[in-house]
């Protein structure tokens, strides 16, 4: 499992380079930290007064409907001067076809 949040933060670096944004952290719902509150009690200590969540799930499921909101009600309150954004999952996004397309033209 490890690997795989591994996998997530490096995402989260090369977000940096690719918005210019000078602060990314990867927060994990469960099995890995740091979870989305600590997270944002970083980038908040840090100076930020934005915050954007990009939830990196390919489906709406329980995660999105359910704890993503109360989580981010709970960073809400924890941080009352800070604008917490979240977009969309990658779900229905039309780079998703185009990565798919690309893994099937280069597959075997």
């Amino acid at each position: 499992m490890e690997s795989a949040n591994e996998a997530v933060r490096a995402v989260a670096r090369g977000l940096v380079s690719a918005t210019g944004c000078g602060q990314v952290l990867a927060a994990f719902l469960e099995l890995g930290q740091p979870d989305l509150e600590s997270a944002a009690d970083e980038l908040v200590a840090g100076g930020a007064d934005r915050l954007v969540v990009i939830p990196y799930f390919l489906t709406l499921g329980l995660h999105m409907e359910r704890d993503l909101p109360r989580l981010v009600d709970a960073v809400t309150s924890r941080h009352p001067g800070v604008r917490v954004d979240v977009t969309a999952p990658l779900h229905g996004h039309p780079a998703l076809l185009t990565i798919l397309a690309d893994r099937f033209r280069t597959a075997g």
